[in-house]
């Protein structure tokens, strides 16, 4: 390969572009100069030639010698933060703070700092350093400069050093279901599990089996044209919910329907449809929903209900509005906004407010949907806690958004476009992933002062007693592939993980909530290290978990993190009872996805499965007479057991695994080649299965029950 020209290494250092990486065999990687141009340029950086590299390093100086302040400032509590100041040189530089309360705070030392000055555009520009004080409170302050008659401020984040565990599990392990709910439906509910449905759950795990929580799949707003995209983690929003997960009879207006008769036969004939098919079908259920939703939406409210709906419509503000506008939109134009006409292309281009005009019911309507989602939201945390669960719900964040959608169209000024967010190879997806999502720009990131971050995680936050976050690795850094490039040729590009963990730790530290990072797949060991000084918890799977430092089969509990969530199996791999026939193999070979011969990968899961057995043996957990291949039901307890022989904070239990289910709900690499994403829950014997067989199914409360052992006082 062809040596990296030196200018070319400069600039992707400065915007935090990796030019060579470790792979998951531990080989050094060199990226090359066509992927490295293709990301600078996802940063409107130009990269093909000595002189626009040159011409970009002299931009980059330039800019920031010509800023007064940095962006954002990012602090944590107790710490004394350095930051600089750029003045013209010689003239006097003053610091003070403007708290979020209000309350100006003096005590910003000025500390030497000898950079030579500067040559900007005719004077010199000088840098100062200054430190702020270490017991500012926590939250989002100002920090103003004065020099002369010139003024400016910027951004200060304070966030938490530490963010920890709730109170009320200081002194106790916890444990929680984790579902997929579009695949839960219950009697009542219209062809697809609900919100109601996720209550009852809640209220069903924790009543009778002392859950602390129900960890739910992404519930962010997919596009509601036909077809609706099926995967959780490619919504077109992560700010707003789909409202396919409403339950209409839920709506407080929907009593004061005329015809309620015409909502029942509605719900009978999805439900009766979904009774028929093996895959669930997201198009007819929200067909049916949404021609009750419309009905239910021109019922007139009352007083009280109308200044709640105008309180949540000020709450969410333009956020709100672009969110329904783009909606609308996208049932008059399509769903890809890049299809539109020009007018409409940005939520300030010409033609928008004319279409809001026009359109306001529909607009409405899409605000109104959104306020249901956020009462019914409400209801669903209120019953959990209710029911005893110290956490409640905890939601899911996906990693990114679809490229057509309205997160896409709304904040396109802070997305990366020409690229797409994934991962490189590693030994589950040999031949790497592409999730087909524009990325955040770092830089935008932080000239916005990370404010479309910032609302996204308090909107995540607001109903919740915890956030996992899928592959919160790309909080640090991300996997950028350039556009029509394969998954293999991309590279990493780093993002300050000090502001964006430090600005999840704050918004949880304010909602009393919990942060689960999903830290697998290849991760720089630091990180986790970082996580854990930060008080966010990992991730551990159970299949994952091998000791690497001696002979390479299963780590004892014992050796577990302390300060993760722990379960045996994850979305992305089939419930336990099809991962210990082998299905995840004979899976991607009938896919197409293996890179090497089916027989070898079969033997490496049949020693996989053998290797814990042993150790399940060895601790006592399954007798030596103990069938290896057979009803699955007494290994899947044990493995479960297993668990709570680790230190784990948390333990998450698969409902799939609760009740026997064998089929996975997601095969990465794959979109239309296997149903992902549309799997009704099923139990031993491939038959649908609703909520209301959940709450009398033996194996689910023996399940259950075992794992309440291991996190009662008398099993730890």
């Amino acid at each position: 390969m062809t040596e990296l020209a030196p200018s070319l290494v400069e600039l992707a250092r400065r915007f935090g572009i990796a030019t060579g990486y470790e792979d998951w065999m531990g080989r050094h990687v060199v990226v090359s100069e066509t992927t490295l141009v293709a990301v600078l340029a996802a940063l409107d950086v130009s990269a093909e030639t000595e002189q626009q590299r040159n011409a970009a390093l002299t931009a980059h100086l330039r800019s920031y010698w010509a800023r007064p302040l940095p962006p954002a400032i990012v602090a944590r509590a107790g710490a004394q933060t350095r930051f600089w100041a750029h003045v013209t040189h010689g003239a006097p530089a003053e610091v003070w703070l403007r708290l979020e309360d209000g309350t100006i705070r003096n005590g910003v030392v000025q500390v030497d700092n000898f950079t030579p000055p500067f040559g900007l555009d005719g004077r010199w520009v000088g840098e100062a350093s200054f430190v702020l004080p270490a017991d500012l409170p926590l939250g989002y302050h100002r920090a103003h400069l004065r020099s002369g008659d010139y003024q400016t401020s910027t951004a200060l984040i304070v966030t938490p050093d530490w963010l920890g565990l709730p109170e009320k599990l200081a002194t106790r392990r916890a444990w929680g279901l984790a579902i997929q709910l579009y695949s839960v439906r219950s009697r009542q509910s219209w062809g697809i599990g609900d919100l109601t449905d996720l209550a009852d759950l809640a209220l069903w795990s924790a009543a009778r089996h002392g859950a602390d929580y129900v960890l739910v799949n992404p519930l962010h707003a997919a596009t509601l044209t036909a077809p609706m995209e099926p995967s959780p983690y490619l919504p077109t929003s992560r700010r707003f919910v789909n409202p396919i997960y409403l339950r209409v009879e839920a709506i407080p207006e929907a009593v004061d329907l005329p015809k309620r008769g015409r909502l029942r036969r509605l719900r009978e004939d999805v439900q009766r449809l979904a009774d028929q098919l093996d895959a669930i079908d997201r198009d007819a259920a929200w067909a049916a929903k949404r021609a009750a939703l419309q009905l239910i939406h021109r019922v007139p409210r009352s007083a009280a209900r109308e200044l709640a709906y105008a309180a949540f419509r000020a709450r969410e503000g333009r956020a709100l509005d672009d969110f329904a506008t783009w909606c609308a939109l996208a049932e008059t134009y399509g769903g890809d906004w890049h299809r539109w006409p020009k007018s409409l292309q940005h939520p300030d281009a010409s033609g928008v407010a004319k279409f809001v005009h026009k359109n306001k019911e529909a607009v409405d309507f899409h605000r109104w949907l959104q306020w249901q989602l956020d009462e019914q939201l409400a209801a669903a945390q209120s019953q959990a806690k209710r029911a005893g669960m110290s956490l409640g719900i905890m939601h899911d964040l996906a990693v990114g958004v679809h490229p057509d959608g309205a997160d896409a169209w709304a904040l396109q000024d802070v997305l990366g476009l020409g690229v797409t967010a994934g991962a490189p190879p590693d030994e589950f997806n040999q031949l790497g992933q592409d999730w087909s999502q524009p990325p955040w720009r770092p830089d935008r990131l932080e000239e916005q002062e990370y404010r479309p971050f910032r609302a996204l995680i308090q909107a995540m936050l607001r109903h919740a007693g915890g956030v996992r976050i899928d592959h919160i690795i790309g909080l640090f850094r991300l996997w950028w592939i350039p556009e029509g490039a394969p998954p293999t040729e991309g590279t990493y590009v780093r993002y300050d993980h000090e502001a964006m963990i430090g600005i999840v730790a704050l918004e949880a530290h304010r909602a009393g909530a919990l942060i689960v990072g999903e830290d697998l797949g290849t991760v720089e060991p630091w990180v986790r290290d970082y996580l854990l000084l930060r008080g966010l918890l990992g991730t551990s799977i159970l299949w994952f978990e091998q000791d690497r430092e001696g002979n390479g089969g299963p780590l004892p509990a014992e050796r577990w993190r302390e300060y993760c969530l722990s379960s045996v199996t994850t979305h992305d791999l089939p419930p336990t009872a099809g991962y210990l026939a082998g299905d995840h193999v004979r899976l991607r070979e009938s896919l197409g996805l293996l890179t090497r011969p089916v027989e070898a990968e079969l033997e490496s899961a049949r020693a996989e499965r053998e290797a814990w057995l042993a150790e399940l043996r060895r601790v006592g957990l399954l007798e030596d007479t103990d069938p290896e291949i057979g009803d699955p039901e007494q290994t899947i307890l044990a493995l479960y057991r297993y668990l709570g022989r680790t230190p784990s904070r948390m333990l998450g239990v698969a409902l799939t695994d609760a009740v026997g289910d064998r089929r996975t709900q997601n095969q990465p690499g794959t979109t239309d080649e296997y149903p992902n994403w549309r799997v009704p829950l099923t139990g031993p014997n491939g038959r649908q299965m609703l909520l209301e067989d959940i709450f009398t199914d033996r194996r689910a409360a023996s399940l259950a029950e075992a794992v309440r052992a291991q996190t009662s006082p008398a099993g730890t």
